[in-house]
């Protein structure tokens, strides 16, 4: 890059038939601005047009895959305006209270997880270190996921009186009674115990996650596109009869009711807990 410019936030880079997305803020953990968000929708778009791509790997650049959305850093930016992608919901930017919220959260968190959930071509999740709240988001719209021995996995924002984040999908990729614990307690669940209950598929040495997801990227890259493509779509459809699909939307609508709540008894819509507070409280 030359001098002055910014340092992309999202990376992307194709080696043969995988192509990798690299979430690019390491110095906040890879926290989710809009900017990355959108970042991330312009990459898996690429990824989607290009005729010579036949796996994604979303990775996270740094010690952590992602710690969520950003509550907190310099580059916060949920004010801004951006082009939508994902929905007709308007703009955000000149809109107040839970109008605003609304709006930005079905585009942003809800509208772009749903719709990169459905990329006809295999995703698979490298993940290390820390994949909270946010983060799940982002790793549970992927088909696999590759988890190195550090990871842990967590959604604290019960802290908040919000009932989990906006792509609700816990009942689906664990046990109801184990999202209920996951969620009550905020506690971290560590990669060994995700594979038991099977919300990732493999777990590795932190020194090898890298090696071996491209490798189980490269296997994948082996299948007829078309053959990948509709087993994808078959799963999916699978889990939206289970439910998924009315799911999120019900648990979205408690979100923002959540959010509404904080915005009338508590200082904000994240009843007060900014990200020192989070750290606290162990998050």
């Amino acid at each position: 890059m030359t001098a002055g410019e910014e340092t992309p936030v999202v990376r992307y880079a194709r080696q043969g038939p995988v192509a990798t997305v690299t979430m690019n803020r390491p110095d906040y953990r890879n926290a989710q601005n809009s900017a990355m968000t959108y970042a991330l929708d312009r990459a898996f778009y690429r990824a989607a047009d290009d005729d010579g791509v036949k796996v994604v790997v979303l990775a996270g650049e740094g010690r952590h895959f992602s710690a969520g959305h950003d509550i907190g850093s310099p580059g916060r930016d949920a004010h801004l305006p951006f082009d939508r992608r994902a929905g007709l919901w308007w703009d955000h930017s000149d809109k107040a209270g839970a109008e605003s919220r609304y709006a930005r959260e079905s585009e942003v968190y809800l509208g772009m997880c749903r719709r990169w959930r459905e990329l006809p071509k295999p995703v698979i999740a490298s993940v290390q270190g820390a994949c909270v709240a946010g983060g799940l988001m982002l790793a549970w719209i992927c088909d696999l996921i590759v988890a190195a021995d550090d990871a842990f996995f967590a959604d604290p924002v019960v802290r908040m009186g919000i009932p989990g984040v906006e792509y609700f999908a816990h009942p689906w990729v664990m046990p109801p009674r184990i999202a209920k614990e996951f969620l009550y307690t905020g506690e971290r669940m560590p990669a060994q115990r995700a594979y038991e209950l099977g919300m990732v598929n493999r777990v590795v040495p932190r020194t090898e996650l890298s090696q071996h997801t491209r490798q189980l990227a490269e296997r994948i890259a082996e299948m007829p596109r078309m053959g990948l493509a509709l087993t994808k779509r078959a799963v999916n459809q699978a889990e939206d009869l289970q439910g998924l699909h009315p799911g999120l939307d019900s648990v979205f609508g408690l979100h923002h009711l959540a959010h509404a709540h904080n915005a009338e008894t508590a200082r904000d819509p994240l009843g007060g807990m900014d990200i020192a507070k989070m750290k606290e409280a162990g998050s």
